[in-house]
């Protein structure tokens, strides 16, 4: 499966990072060797699993298209992966998309009516369809017709097109953005959550197989631990790890090697990097360990507010480092233990750090 440009990374958007849970140019043909092609050899999100193998059965038993699915979660966890399995346990062809390559109704209705029976059409960042093409997603979705409207002013006319019967996938990272209306009509709703050690353990065992990569049973722990419960940050960290212990090494990615591989790439125990230590650093030295507004935040860092959001934030809450409260952004004891640093809300005001570090 071919990966469009509007699905990565562009490098001149975001500061490249190892940690960065997008798709980069980099990752895009290593990422579709290592990517399962089966619900079995789909490693986690066994709630999502066992939802779509009961639907996609029923829909093949019954010879019919699988309803519509919205697949929602943070950036890096298999949405395209489970968008490509569903559509090989189908059978049938994969179309793929993104929301902001879609710029008019007649790009959506080109892709529409190039569908065959029963075809997946995959549209990723659905959450940025502009309203008008989302609009000729409606009667597209429930009744698997097209109304385009031909000419202009009291000329105009609406032209009715049938449609083969499709699925449509959609992906986002941002579900709360999405219509009421467009999200009401998608019938498989699916939360993808971050994964445990364990499962990014036998994912990593996976790829290190697929790349011919010998890693020890403490070489798994190692990188599983900082690798943000994202598969494709440890995907990416094993690729790393593998350079090093190969250039440094015998090419055995043991315990030791990989903690002296990511402590090369600032990278802490517990997958922290600079980006993350200098948000944190930011909020206890500047405003005293919060609150702190998303804005204010984002231009002392030097960040979009969107990507504290969607890239740093996420992980960052997850392990009980940063709360959100109406007031803002505030750092909580367990940070200030992890950097080392004395919670003293009073005199943590006066303490100068670097935040470049």
């Amino acid at each position: 499966m071919a990966i469009e440009k509007s699905k990565v990374k562009k490098i001149d958007e975001q500061e490249d990072r190892l940690l960065d849970e997008h798709l980069s140019y980099d990752d895009a043909t290593v990422e579709l060797s290592l990517r399962p092609q089966t619900l079995e050899d789909y490693v986690g999100q066994e709630k999502a699993k066992k939802t779509l193998r009961i639907s996609i059965d029923a829909a093949k038993q019954r010879g019919e298209s699988l309803d519509h699915v919205l697949i929602y979660g943070p950036p890096g966890l298999g949405k395209t992966t489970l968008a490509t399995i569903i559509a090989h346990e189908m059978g049938v062809n994969l179309k793929t998309t993104s929301g902001p390559s879609i710029e008019k109704p007649a790009d959506l209705a080109a892709i529409l009516t190039n569908l065959d029976e029963h075809d997946v059409l995959f549209i990723d960042e659905i959450h940025r369809l502009n309203r008008i093409s989302e609009e000729v997603m409606y009667p597209a979705m429930e009744d698997y017709t097209l109304d385009l409207i031909t000419g202009k002013g009291p000329a105009a006319n609406t032209l009715k097109m049938n449609l083969s019967k499709f699925t449509l996938i959609g992906a986002t990272t941002r579900a709360g953005q999405i219509s009421t209306p467009l999200h009401d009509r998608f019938g498989i709703l699916l939360k993808l959550d971050l994964y445990n050690d364990d499962e990014i353990k036998r994912i990593l065992k996976r790829s290190a197989g697929i790349l011919d990569v010998e890693i020890s049973e403490s070489g798994l722990t190692e990188l599983a631990k900082r690798s943000r419960g994202t598969p494709r940050v440890a995907n990416r960290l094993l690729r790393r790890v593998r350079d090093y212990a190969q250039v440094k090494g015998n090419g055995i990615i043991t315990d030791e090697m990989a903690e002296e591989a990511l402590k090369l790439l600032d990278i802490d125990e517990i997958g922290l990097d600079d980006v993350d230590r200098r948000i944190l650093k930011t909020i206890i030295g500047t405003f005293n360990g919060g609150p702190v507004g998303i804005d204010t935040l984002a231009a002392i860092i030097d960040e979009e507010p969107i990507t504290i959001e969607d890239v740093y934030e996420p992980y960052l809450m997850r392990l009980g480092f940063i709360n959100r409260t109406p007031r803002g952004r505030c750092v909580t004891r367990i940070a200030y233990e992890h950097l080392g640093i004395p919670y003293n809300k009073i005199s943590s005001a006066q303490i100068k750090f670097d935040t470049n570090i």
